[in-house]
């Protein structure tokens, strides 16, 4: 036990890389004190219980302390934080006695244990003359250089006045000749965050926590790298103080103050308390803001206020009688990676979920955790049967950290993320410039059912009024709709039993299920809830192919290749010609159309795995037999060729209208059209309709409560038109 933790203690004071979570070096730690305390003879000097952390790494001079630097014994539960506090009054009760004074409470200071490395800080006459690790507690690593990068960390003490925060720089009555600062290095959240992401654009090795990333910046050869990293500072003591002018401040809580004076940070949250209870209500409030904290902390920290009963106390082998740190329940632990499950998301994301052997861990007993998807198992190479790091802090999702290799079964297999939807069976579709898989099945999928019902009827989409969010859920959970197609197979007389339902309600919903069968194409587009595909693509797909039949028998495949075969020969013959050239004219062909008109490879892929799935299919072909509108007639664009002689209809009603090119923008509210309505019927036409006024805008088409748009144009002297104007244009009302 002594050897492994002597391994341990190298691997995370030395080498900054820890192998296993704080909480099991922790009871491996107590399991050798009890050993050792139930046979003290075979108690060693070289025991790790003996000393503090490990020596320094030779890379560093060695620097002794002036006064040992010793670590804490921790509490991690109430009892042990009662224990503390009644061991404490009985070595005080002699004392007090002695002085008529009563031992019932004792005074505390309490502040935040942070989670970081500790340095020592030697100042001579109020100026920074040394910086040191803790390393074993008399000696550690010289780091001064490194600490002088650390804008947290005052060059030359302050004199700064409790109320004003005024300095001053009288060296001879406001410092000690010679004093040792006690503290943490640590990095702030967000700072290890960017740290991580330039790490991987560098193609660099990501660092597990902010402590060891801020341990493995300061212990830097290279003082370069120390000041391109955001380390902080937080003070909590001093070590020796000598001074012939400047008294020591007698109360913990003074020295804190003291230390803020001086220009060093100190913990933002400390109390004076009295007694046990209070105490446990700081652990309790700490804990409560722990994840709110820009930094970590991985417990409180509670002294004897009165600093010359320190010495009264004493001291054990390793660690000061009158402190102790309470710990957090530990964020991580060590557990078996059972399996590794696949959750389908209501948007069809595949998200791996590790299945642990019950843990506690973060105050709760933990038995999933998030894998977040396939690169990251990758990357750190997680496989099933593996002991695995997990973490938690606060209310954050559990997460696997890592894998501890050495405890690797032999035969554990490489995850592979399934190739079919595991809920429904549809294929699985990822792009290349996302981390997440997707199920493609986005009708059939009941994973993604609730999500895709509820798309479809939005205001947007379908605009089936009543079908709400809740309603949904209700005719999903009652198993009446399975896909988009079962909202028009819906029966009144089920629904008007519903509870708080009705009749009414029943004939008012089925009415608006039965107007959304006659919705434009677009919309229908837009309701499928195809990845990529906003309504502004719906539309211009509509607009381009004018039936769904047209859409599904698309090769998505070779239109796109097509394309980029377009865009690489302009490129060539610009670079050879160096001068601007037009682009290439396009074939008058169907393959060329959307493209152009500026639907990317990430749309195109969407589309094509979309309509080539059997289940989108069947759910479409379904919504065709209920009366649905999917146009296979409808007139397509001019540019497309399916329907030629189509075609050309719709060109000779757009020049009818005359709108084509046109720029309508809507404001106010119309008397009978919704302003989505309005839309898309100038769009048929061939209009453009944005949603601001300019000197390219021809026609505003203003309703009741007009606003800022009306002033505008009628300032920029655009032709101002209401509904029954707009309804004439397009040829709906003479």
């Amino acid at each position: 036990m002594r050897a492994r933790l002597e391994r341990y203690s190298v691997e995370y004071y030395v080498q900054d890389a820890p192998s296993l979570p704080d909480t099991e070096y922790d009871q491996l730690f107590r399991r050798l004190q009890e050993l050792e305390a139930q046979w003290p003879a075979l108690i060693d000097p070289t025991s790790v219980t003996q000393r503090v952390g490990a020596k320094p790494a030779k890379s560093f001079a060695s620097v002794a302390h002036q006064q040992p630097m010793l670590s804490l014994n921790n509490a991690f539960t109430d009892e042990d934080v009662l224990s503390f506090d009644r061991r404490i009054r009985e070595m005080l009760e002699p004392a007090l006695v002695s002085q008529n004074q009563s031992a019932l409470q004792v005074e505390y200071c309490a502040e935040l244990k942070f989670d970081g490395l500790a340095v020592n800080l030697r100042y001579e006459n109020g100026e920074f003359v040394q910086a040191a690790t803790r390393g074993d507690g008399a000696q550690g690593e010289d780091v001064s250089i490194n600490i002088r990068t650390v804008k947290a960390i005052p060059l030359r003490l302050l004199n700064r006045s409790s109320e004003s925060g005024d300095t001053t720089a009288d060296a001879a009555v406001h410092w000690p000749e010679s004093v040792e600062i006690r503290g943490e290095v640590l990095m702030y959240k967000k700072d290890f965050q960017a740290l991580n992401e330039r790490q991987r654009a560098a193609n660099e090795k990501e660092f597990v926590n902010p402590r060891n990333a801020a341990a493995g910046s300061l212990r830097q050869l290279d003082p370069a790298v120390t000041v391109s990293r955001p380390l902080r500072f937080f003070a909590y003591g001093i070590g020796r103080w000598s001074s012939t002018q400047i008294e020591e401040p007698t109360q913990h809580a003074a020295l804190l103050d003291w230390l803020a004076r001086s220009g060093f940070p100190v913990s933002p949250l400390r109390r004076t308390l009295l007694g046990a209870q209070q105490l446990l209500d700081f652990y309790r409030e700490a804990n409560q803001q722990r994840a709110q904290l820009p930094f970590d902390i991985d417990g409180v920290v509670y002294k004897v206020n009165q600093r010359s009963w320190h010495d009264l106390l004493g001291y054990v082998a390793r660690a000061p009688r009158f402190a102790v740190a309470h710990k957090f329940p530990p964020e991580e632990a060590l557990t078996e990676l059972l399996a590794i499950d696949i959750q389908v998301g209501r948007t069809g994301a595949l998200t791996p979920v590790a299945r642990l052997k019950p843990v506690f861990v973060g105050g709760t007993t933990v038995s999933n955790a998030t894998l977040h998807n396939e690169d990251e198992i990758r990357s750190k190479d997680i496989r099933v049967g593996d002991t695995v790091i997990v973490r938690r802090a606060g209310d954050v999702i559990p997460e696997v950290v890592q894998a501890i290799l050495e405890r690797r079964p032999e035969g554990a297999a490489v995850f592979e993320l399934p190739r079919r939807c595991p809920v429904c069976g549809s294929s699985v579709l990822r792009q290349a410039d996302e981390a997440i898989s997707r199920c493609m099945g986005g009708l059939f999928c009941k994973a993604q059912r609730k999500q895709a019902l509820v798309h479809f009827a939005s205001r947007r989409a379908m605009d089936i009024e009543g079908m709400g969010e809740k309603l949904v859920d209700r005719l999903v959970e009652l198993e009446w709709l399975k896909t988009p197609a079962d909202l028009y197979r819906l029966d009144e007389a089920r629904l008007a039993d519903l509870d708080r339902f009705g009749e009414k309600s029943a004939k008012n919903l089925l009415a608006a299920i039965e107007l959304s069968k006659s919705r434009s194409l677009a919309r229908l587009i837009f309701g499928l809830g195809i990845r990529h595909v906003g309504e502004e693509v719906a539309r211009q797909l509509a607009r381009e192919y004018g039936s769904m039949a047209n859409l599904i028998a698309e090769d998505w495949a070779e239109r796109q290749r097509l394309k980029q075969v377009i865009v690489k020969d302009n490129l060539r013959r610009r670079k050879e010609s160096n001068v601007a050239l037009p682009e290439v004219p396009l074939p008058d062909s169907a393959l060329f159309a959307v493209p152009l008109l500026g639907i990317g490879p990430e749309i195109t892929e969407s589309l094509a795995h979309f309509f080539a799935e059997p289940s989108n299919q069947a759910v479409l072909e379904d919504l065709e037999a209920l009366g649905v509108n999917l146009p296979s007639q409808q007139v397509a664009a001019s540019i497309h060729p399916a329907n030629p002689s189509s075609a050309q209809s719709t060109v000779q009603t757009t020049s009818l209208h005359g709108l084509a090119g046109k720029t309508f923008v809507l404001t106010g509210t119309l008397p009978t059209l919704g302003r989505d309505e309005a839309a898309d019927r100038l769009r048929r036409v061939g209009a453009n309709v944005t949603g601001s006024v300019s000197r390219k805008t021809d026609y505003v088409v203003a309703g009741e409560a007009a606003g800022s748009k009306l002033e505008r144009a009628q300032a920029l002297g655009i032709q101002i038109i209401d509904e029954d104007t707009l309804l004439r244009l397009l040829g709906e009302v003479t």
